[in-house]
């Protein structure tokens, strides 16, 4: 253990639901179904021609006179259906569509008493996708009324005029596109700077060109489907489904019960075969890194830092003992085994920083330490020794992300830049350094101070300013990959989370016990989703990142744990290093069943005592 002196409104008059009479058009006229598409197997790009029917609410009255009484009074009897059900039923035969069982929908349609889409709208798909465009452009005289905004109209002729131009030139009928150009799409007087854009493709000298400066798929179904799905935005969903709309909202349901799983730590996949729809997604604890695989006691007094390499194959450990040991961790069994230790120090080692491409590693001693090693890790031989004076305490580095240079500084107020070879290239004076990072622009460190803040500093144009003000001694902080959130540890405070771009605070995380000793805390997990800190009251905690307490309480250490790293490759990975002279490796239970492999285990996925002690089989903590 360290000590450390620092002290949109629903148009009711255009619901797309008819009774069941009127939804049952004869389908033999020009090859449509009873939902007004056509039958032939388009996936949906084909549709019917009839025109003339409006759209409206259910009615218990038939619309034809060949309907019997007895279906009649069927209809009467049929339950009106709300406008969620109606919704459902719509979503259901756009899908349905979509995977060209087109008689289904007929039947879904019939026997619910609602229309697909508006016929105006049929009509209109089925001219785009046909590059009708003459008759595509008069559709939408016919859409006007059913639209919330005039100027949408314009907006769609304009994407209308822009595909038959493109179209146009890819066929090679240049003075065709150039009297669309110049007297459909010009007059229209809208997106000028488009319009210079699209003249320019005139010079193409082949459709291969045209189709790689235009970023543009070519004239046929595929360019013509993207069209639609624009088009389609700009029409009220009652006269015409979004794009996909199901399958939208069952992504968008699978992300957010990823989202509040408190376990969930793997990547992210869109791809709705890769998930169950029939099961909630909950995340079991025992496939989260809270369980002992490994305990490490090859150091020979208090530990005080560890810190995974960047591509995450290797672990670095520094100890009072004054040695640095470099882990090697199995890629199968992510088991490590001991690959070298370096030796020479003439302090114990308190901080640890690895270069960019991993290739060297720095080491800083504590308060007292007025010297950095920083050893080649391939090799394990000493590249440079760094002391610029005896009176100096050098306690924390970071690396430029050019992987070129470094800073180091301390307490004492030391601020320097130095190069490889331990050259001084810049200093700053008078900043009492307490810990150090450098953003990714390459010009930004961020230090802390013995002001109980952190301002950034510019080594190029040599300016400063402060960015976060805390009430208490700051005793460390990192930075998230991205630049954007700050973790600090702070005195009797605990863990805080910053936003270093807004410069707020965003959340102060419960349970850790923080005092005037330096712990290291860490982001973790896959897309840093995850937080987790020594305390002195000898645990590893764990949140994640939006909740204020903890998920998990790790235990096994018997003193002050001084710091924790989380593997950047392995999310289910982390270490946790401590002054009782151990390195503890967390990872999964050791043995899982398949559904908890699965992540269906529907277990309760909250981790309170309350729940554990009365077994609760699903809690959801949101």
């Amino acid at each position: 253990m360290q000590s450390n002196g620092a002290g949109q409104g629903q148009e009711s008059a255009e619901l797309p639901c008819l009774n069941s009479a009127q939804n049952g058009e004869s389908s033999s006229a020009g090859g449509t179904h009873s939902n007004g598409l056509l039958s032939n197997a388009d996936n949906g790009n084909g549709v019917g021609t009839s025109n003339g029917s409006s759209v409206g609410p259910c009615s218990g009255t038939s619309a034809t006179s060949t309907a019997s009484s007895s279906e009649v009074g069927s209809l009467k009897k049929k339950k009106r259906l709300s406008q969620a059900e109606e919704d459902v039923i719509r979503l259901i035969g756009q899908h349905l569509h979509g995977l060209g069982l087109n008689q289904t929908v007929d039947l879904l349609m019939q026997e619910s008493g609602c229309r697909l889409e508006h016929p105006s709208a049929s009509k209109f798909r089925n001219h785009v996708m046909e590059g009708e465009w003459d008759k595509a452009e008069n559709d939408l005289n016919e859409l006007r009324a059913l639209m919330h905004s005039p100027n949408a109209i314009v907006r769609m002729k304009f994407l209308l005029l822009q595909q038959k131009y493109l179209e146009y030139l890819e066929d090679g009928k240049v003075l065709e596109a150039l009297q669309v150009l110049r007297g459909e799409l010009t007059p229209l007087k809208y997106n000028t700077d488009r319009i210079h854009v699209l003249s320019g493709y005139l010079m193409c000298s082949h459709a291969e060109d045209l189709r790689a400066k235009a970023e543009w798929e070519g004239k046929g179904t595929a360019s013509r489907s993207r069209l639609l799905d624009k088009l389609q935005t700009y029409l009220p969903p009652s006269v015409m489904l979004p794009p996909r709309r199901l399958h939208t909202l069952l992504r968008q349901a699978v992300e957010l019960q990823r989202d509040r799983c408190l376990y969930h730590n793997t990547k992210l996949d869109n791809n709705l075969d890769s998930v169950s729809l029939l099961l909630d997604h909950v995340c079991s604890r025992k496939q989260f890194p809270c369980y002992t695989q490994q305990i490490l006691t090859e150091h020979c007094n208090e530990v005080w830092f560890c810190k995974f390499s960047n591509d995450g194959t290797k672990l670095a450990t520094g100890s009072k003992d004054t040695t640095v040991i470099i882990w090697q961790v199995d890629p199968e069994s992510h088991q490590l085994k001991l690959l070298r230790t370096l030796e020479g120090h003439a302090y114990g080692v308190s901080y640890l920083a690895w270069s960019p491409d991993d290739t060297y590693l720095i080491a800083c001693g504590p308060d007292d330490c007025s010297e950095l090693w920083l050893w080649n890790v391939q090799t394990g031989e000493l590249r440079t020794k760094m002391s610029q004076s005896h009176e100096d305490s050098l306690t924390s580095v970071a690396w430029n992300p050019d992987g070129k240079r470094f800073v180091t500084g301390g307490q004492r107020g030391q601020f320097y830049q130095c190069d490889l070879d331990g050259n001084l290239l810049d200093s700053w004076e008078g900043v009492r350094v307490q810990c150090l990072w450098c953003l990714n622009d390459g010009k930004t460190v961020l230090a802390s101070d013995t002001h109980q803040r952190i301002r950034g500093y510019n080594f190029e144009d040599l300016t400063d300013r402060n960015i976060v003000q805390e009430d208490h001694p700051i005793m460390s902080f990192t930075v998230s990959k991205n630049g954007r959130l700050a973790l600090l540890n702070v005195a009797t405070q605990g863990v805080h989370l910053w936003d270093l771009q807004d410069r707020v605070l965003v959340r102060k995380y419960q349970g850790v016990t923080q005092g005037f000793y330096t712990i290291h805390s860490c982001f973790g997990g896959h897309n840093e989703d995850f937080i987790a800190s020594g305390s002195e009251d000898h645990k590893v905690y764990i949140w994640h990142r939006r909740g204020e307490l903890p998920i998990a309480e790790l235990t096994g250490h018997t003193r002050t744990v001084n710091c924790v790293s989380w593997n950047p490759a392995i999310p289910g990975l982390m270490a946790s290093a401590s002054d009782d002279g151990t390195v503890r490796i967390w990872g999964p239970a050791p043995f899982l069943d398949s559904q908890e492999a699965d992540g269906l285990n529907g277990r309760c996925s909250c981790y309170t005592e309350s729940c554990v002690r009365r077994r609760v089989p699903y809690c959801p903590l949101w």
